[in-house]
């Protein structure tokens, strides 16, 4: 299993970090339209137990890549810190298929824009989300390196959001009064 630790913090705009990374000498990787599915039990084990078993579309211009992944529940740690699990799989539809076979049910599907840059021995994700607005995700291998991007990205002052997207826009959604279901499958 992989670990994955991050840093997320949510921005009013990503103009300025994006200008910081490019003055900075960052490498643009790519921009993506990520189309996320969660799945879950009847009984919402998953959600419950604070982990997660997520189909991704991932769209980078004309290429589509499909991903399967498991995320454990957080650890304890000044970033956001799970166990990560993912595969690639070759059709989205059938690994759907497989999911709901298996007895579990589509709970929330959100798009999600991100432009994705390297720096410091980081991953800098500038994400957007409906209804959520602006992020930065700084994933890395360690929590030094990411504070240190963090720290030259100008974006020490921010707290560091511990939930995932889908608990966020979970949240949101009750909050305005949504079904998860009727508003985003």
């Amino acid at each position: 299993m992989c670990t994955e630790i991050e840093a997320k913090l949510k921005v009013d705009s990503h103009r300025i970090v994006a200008d910081k990374l490019a003055q900075l000498g960052a490498e643009f990787v790519a921009e993506q339209l990520q189309k996320d599915w969660y799945f879950d039990d009847s009984k919402q084990t998953l959600t419950k137990t604070d982990r997660c078993l997520r189909l991704r579309r991932q769209l980078v211009g004309e290429f589509e890549k499909v991903f399967l992944t498991y995320k454990g529940a957080r650890e304890k740690g000044r970033f956001k810190r799970r166990q990560e699990v993912g595969i690639e799989v070759n059709d989205a539809d059938l690994a759907g298929k497989l999911l709901l076979g298996l007895g579990y049910q589509k709970v929330l599907f959100f798009e999600k824009k991100r432009r994705v840059w390297r720096f410091g021995g980081c991953e800098v994700a500038l994400d957007h989300l409906p209804v959520l607005g602006d992020f930065v995700e700084i994933e890395g291998p360690d929590e030094g390196e990411i504070a240190d991007v963090q720290r030259n990205l100008g974006l020490s002052n921010l707290p560091h959001i511990r939930e995932s997207y889908a608990a966020l826009m979970t949240e949101e959604l009750c909050r305005l009064g949504k079904e998860r279901k009727e508003a985003y499958l």
